[in-house]
């Protein structure tokens, strides 16, 4: 007999997209249990257990193929059967506050603006870091659209945008393996955004918004002077990783090393005149054709 999702409190529908994310999905499902009136996700073919875990507590799965992230998004918003009058964009590695669901709810019944955004919080290595994002992430429903790029997207919403307090917390990765493995994907589709010139998520305006102004950086980044030291400096003493202390040194550090994998894998596709090729991570199904041993 298959689960059905129990709505919560707020009338918002949560909308998530997945790869081989069992790891995060009961936590993520359990943080939305009792607040969320309907859960959705389309998952990109997992071969671990996330569509076994969404099942089992009621969210409408769908599965479809992974293009990129503009794409799949905006599937979600086109073919997902949203009821609920708000929609929130979440990721599986991300939980919401207490404060934050209670701030929420109440700027929904303010019923003042259509969108609203709030601050992500990173941690890293099971620690919190002073890092913060400010992020628009729900809307009324129908309002929205994302960026058709292929990393980076972010919702554009027609209307006002008012922020509330309170975090979302972020859980990046469940160990460095696994970030490594994820940074190596995210670098690739980056050094070919850079190498065909592609759209970014938005203008790259270097006196426009913070999100503007990582787009400029981004284009620019390797052609500014003593770049890796002044960025390791803008992460580890102005973001405030120091706090941190060892954890926050190595956080800091590795933002340079994916600036670097994204600059030497541009290089490295005008040096060969080819792009990367697709590879396919992990273990897939048998192949009956051949014998099995177990």
């Amino acid at each position: 007999m298959p689960h059905h999702w129990q709505p919560g409190s707020a009338p918002v529908a949560v909308i998530m997209i997945s790869l081989n994310e069992a790891h995060n999905m009961e936590a993520v499902l359990e943080n939305l249990k009792g607040w969320a009136q309907e859960v959705f996700l389309v998952d990109s073919y997992s071969q671990d257990e996330t569509v076994d875990i969404a099942l089992r507590y009621g969210v409408h799965v769908v599965q479809r193929r992974f293009r990129d992230f503009g794409d799949q998004w905006n599937f979600v918003l086109g073919h997902m059967p949203i009821t609920a009058p708000w929609t929130m964009k979440l990721d599986p590695d991300e939980r919401l506050s207490d404060e934050l669901k209670v701030n929420l709810l109440d700027a929904i019944r303010s019923n003042e603006n259509d969108g609203l955004s709030l601050d992500r919080r990173l941690w890293f290595m099971g620690k919190p870091l002073p890092v913060q994002q400010s992020l628009v992430r729900l809307w009324r429903t129908g309002l929205c659209r994302f960026t058709d790029v292929a990393v980076n997207e972010h919702p554009i919403i027609q209307g006002s945008i008012r922020h509330v307090a309170g975090e979302m917390l972020h859980f990046d990765s469940p160990d460095l393996d696994h970030w490594l493995e994820k940074q190596n994907r995210y670098t690739t589709a980056e050094a070919i955004i850079a190498f065909n010139e592609s759209p970014l998520a938005d203008k790259a305006l270097l006196l426009g918004t913070n999100f503007q102004r990582r787009m400029w950086l981004k284009k620019n980044f390797d052609n500014l002077p003593f770049s890796y030291g002044l960025l390791f400096l803008y992460h580890f003493l102005i973001q405030g990783a120091w706090r941190a202390g060892w954890v926050g040194f190595v956080w800091a550090r590795l933002r340079l090393d994916v600036m670097r994998f994204r600059s030497y894998k541009c290089h490295e596709i005008e040096i060969t005149g080819r792009l990367p090729a697709k590879r396919y991570y992990g273990p897939g199904n048998p192949d009956q054709r051949v014998r099995q041993y177990d």
